[in-house]
């Protein structure tokens, strides 16, 4: 790797504060870069970025990744679309538009109307639709919007016809979607209560309340339908059911996937809230209804999941019946189409469709184009068309149409984008990790590569929550690849991709698999002449982004550079932020003795060690994230310039209006992307 030469860090003060956990004294000596709107944290913010940019600034090539980014991103990207009363709905963006446009029509062949358009609310694109919901009847769009990236949303109602809104505002609603009444007179939604303003980045979000909302009616009349004083930590999600005789309430709690199931009768005024599953026991995702019948995806007692109808006349466990057995496959999600239930399945990380009778009786399998990810297969119990999109590491998101009836799919939209996918190849190859569990990877690169251990790679994973990393298309990763990389991406322990067991083998105690997993990835690209560890870059975000920092800390000498973006880095202090108590289901509780023992191992904060060389690294975060508050990457990224030594570059971005990535404007995201590619151009020693 080329010596760098680069401006000296800020200096972060360093304070004398320590906590007593357990017995175990630990200094932060950052604690008060926890503040974002402090003087002091935002000088340190500006001086950061002035050195990042600075050496960012004086990398030849980054223009041009950022022209070629910019041309590759410029194709017009459709969703699926989905009918509601007598409209057709989706979403389009032309190709550089910052946020995508909401588009209604009476025919798919008819004349696309604008419902929504984002990009007029800001000047920056930095408003975002982050939530909608259609009324029964087609005519009523109830939306929710976010500024900056934040979590928190104020919704309105949007009349489909006249694209008028409503005099309707709802505040402080976070973590909620809305549900409309088959009377389409109003909708059910879950909120907070009205945060501390100059706070509510960082204070922490108990006692969410679910309320229905009348159309033409101020938010203080709104009424409340369930809450919990008791329990400050339980969520609700509130859903009508399609024949609109039930409102049917999820509750969750934190992160964690197992939930709980009541419901309420709408046909009865005086209906109490009936709890049907009262035990955090297991997942159950709710399908549909039969009457009083009611179909659950469940992995109680099925890791890979099954599909199972409980009758709530009679709620007992003895009386449910199993419809679709747990197969090897991982079942994600179930819906009813048809009359026939239309089951996504996981094999090895790739999507298969299966259609079964509601007697549970397999009917058929989709054929799909190849080994890739599918979305869609929405609609109505009796709809015989649906749509879906199939993706690839290679093939850009296409939506096909699919008969039920015939099982007949017709390509529907087809992007063209600048590239030919041809050039390329995507594989899956098995690989053991430190306790010879098997796991799967996908490696994507030009055809043709030469393994000789000379080829720039780039390895990303998540590994957590239950998530599964499916292929997926990107554009940054095909600029990524015509510059000659590799593209890796493990599917890691914690992980959704075969079942709970998988994830459950990632979290609390055995997190320390995960990182064991894709230390043991980098190993076998290595091994395999793929690369080398001058060449390696890992990346992550969130919970990827805590991977790569207890990974470039565990194994400072396999890596090249490291691009952790928003992640966890304090994994002592987590909790102690917005909505970051909720994944102490997921990692472990400091308070806990035992649990406190294992974050500490690995917290990437507390895990840096003075006079080592650590790989080339930006840190990535945004200064309105406030899923992962900033402080955990601005704490790391001043530990680390303190720590490190050597001539690798140790550097933090951090992003202004920005929040945690949903909503993130396309021309952020292509700077953003131009800046990771260019950095790891310079710290690998690329030829582009």
């Amino acid at each position: 790797m080329p010596s760098e030469k680069h401006s000296p860090y800020p200096s972060s003060r360093k304070s004398d504060r320590v906590d007593d956990y357990h017995g175990t004294i630990v200094a932060d000596p950052y604690r008060f870069l926890e503040d974002p709107d402090s003087e002091e944290t935002k000088a340190w913010v500006e001086a950061e970025n002035k050195v990042t940019f600075g050496y960012l600034n004086e990398i030849p090539a980054r223009e041009k990744i950022k022209q070629r980014l910019t041309k590759l991103w410029d194709y017009q990207k459709y969703s699926i679309p989905w009918k509601e009363g007598e409209n057709y709905f989706y979403f389009k963006n032309d190709g550089l538009q910052n946020q995508s446009v909401l588009y209604t029509l009476k025919s798919l062949d008819g004349e696309p109307k604008v419902l929504l358009d984002p990009n007029k609310l800001s000047t920056d694109g930095t408003v975002a639709l982050s939530g909608l919901s259609i009324s029964e009847n087609g005519k009523l769009l109830a939306y929710g919007l976010s500024s900056s990236g934040s979590d928190w949303q104020e919704w309105k109602v949007r009349d489909v016809e006249t694209t008028e809104d409503l005099p309707d505002h709802l505040k402080w609603i976070k973590f909620s979607g809305a549900s409309w009444t088959n009377d389409n007179q109003g909708f059910f939604y879950s909120r907070y209560d009205e945060p501390n303003e100059k706070t509510k980045l960082e204070d922490v979000n108990y006692y969410q309340k679910l309320y229905y909302h009348k159309l033409g009616t101020s938010q203080t009349e709104d009424i409340l339908i369930y809450q919990r004083p008791d329990e400050k930590e339980w969520g609700f999600s509130g859903g009508v059911t399609e024949d609109g005789h039930y409102l049917v309430i999820s509750v969750w709690l934190g992160t964690d996937s197992k939930n709980l199931f009541f419901y309420k009768d709408l046909t009865n005024p005086d209906a109490e809230v009936v709890e049907l599953i009262n035990q955090f026991e297991a997942d159950y995702s709710f399908i549909d209804n039969d009457d009083s019948v009611f179909y659950f995806r469940t992995d109680l007692d099925a890791p890979r999941a099954k599909v199972i109808a409980i009758d709530s006349k009679n709620g007992k466990k003895s009386a449910w019946i199993e419809i679709i057995p747990q197969a090897v496959e991982t079942l994600e999600s179930v819906g009813i189409l048809n009359n026939q239930f239309v089951a996504d399945y996981l094999k090895d990380a790739h999507s298969q469709i299966k259609i079964f009778d509601l007697n549970g009786t397999f009917v058929r399998e989709v054929e799909l184009p190849g080994l890739g990810s599918v979305g869609g297969f929405n609609g109505k119990r009796h709809d015989t068309e649906t749509f879906y999109s199939f993706t690839s590491y290679t093939t850009p998101p296409t939506i096909y149409r699919y008969d039920i009836v015939s099982g007949k799919s017709q390509v529907f939209r087809q992007p063209k984008v600048d590239f030919n996918s041809a050039d390329y190849e995507t594989k899956q190859v098995f690989y053991r990790s430190k306790d010879n569990t098997q796991v799967p990877m996908f490696i994507t690169y030009k055809k043709g590569i030469k393994l000789d251990g000379n080829n720039p790679t780039l390895l990303s994973a998540y590994g957590g929550f239950n998530i599964s990393l499916t292929p997926n298309f990107s554009a940054g990763t095909i600029v990524w690849l015509e510059m000659g990389g590799v593209y890796a991406v493990p599917n890691l322990r914690g992980g959704g991709e075969y079942g709970e067991e998988w994830h459950q083998g990632g979290m609390k105690l055995k997190k320390q698999n995960v990182f064991d997993d894709f230390i043991a990835a980098a190993e076998w690209l290595i091994g395999n002449g793929y690369t080398k560890s001058d060449k390696l870059a890992i990346a992550g975000a969130s919970n990827g982004g805590l991977l790569v920092g207890a990974c470039m800390t565990q194994r400072p000498d396999l890596f090249g550079a490291a691009l952790p973006a928003v992640g966890v880095m304090d994994m002592l202090r987590f909790h102690k932020f917005t909505i970051g108590w909720a994944w102490i289901s997921e990692y472990g509780s400091p308070d806990n003795p035992q649990e406190f023992k294992a974050l500490y191992a690995y917290s990437p904060l507390h895990n840096l060690k003075p006079g080592t060389a650590y790989p080339a690294t930006m840190i990535t975060t945004a200064d309105h994230d406030d899923r992962v508050v900033p402080a955990h990457s601005f704490k790391f990224a001043a530990a680390l310039q303190a720590a490190h030594t050597g001539e690798n570059p140790v550097l933090i971005r951090i992003e202004t209006k920005a929040g945690h990535g949903a909503g993130k404007p396309t021309a952020k995201i292509i700077e953003e992307t131009a800046d990771k590619w260019a950095f790891l151009v310079r710290t690998l020693d690329m030829k582009v």
